[in-house]
């Protein structure tokens, strides 16, 4: 058998924080399609999220170098997001992964029912 390479293990691990979180994606995919927003029209697009989860995957973003965050010195201050040359390279992953699961979902579909009928819950 050939042995793991934990590296690379480590590497995937990271990744998937920096990328793999269930909103990071769909930030970053509003983002790629509208351009810069203030946070109150991301909030609009991602009605789900909550006020603090999206504040902290945007920060998230932002230490990733993934999403910048301009301040606008003005009155009322005005905040806006927008991606990075390196979000806009991450985009197509994302995208990439779409079309695999929509390509995919039927077979998906069909595993997760064969396992809970051969699997139930007690």
């Amino acid at each position: 058998m050939k042995p793991i390479d934990r590296e690379l293990v480590d590497r995937v691990e990271r990744l998937m924080t920096i990328i793999g979180s269930k909103w990071k994606p769909a930030i970053t995919f509003c983002l790629a399609f509208q351009g810069r927003l203030r946070f109150s029209q991301l909030r609009k697009e991602l009605p789900d999220i909550s006020q603090k989860m999206l504040t902290q995957r945007l920060r998230e973003l932002e230490r990733d170098g993934l999403v910048k965050r301009t301040y606008h010195e003005e009155i009322p201050p005005r905040v806006e997001y927008e991606l990075t040359d390196l979000g806009r390279e991450v985009h197509p992953l994302f995208r990439s992964i779409c079309d695999w699961g929509q390509s995919h979902m039927s077979e998906i579909a069909k595993a997760n029912k064969r396992y809970d009928r051969e699997n139930p819950m007690p």
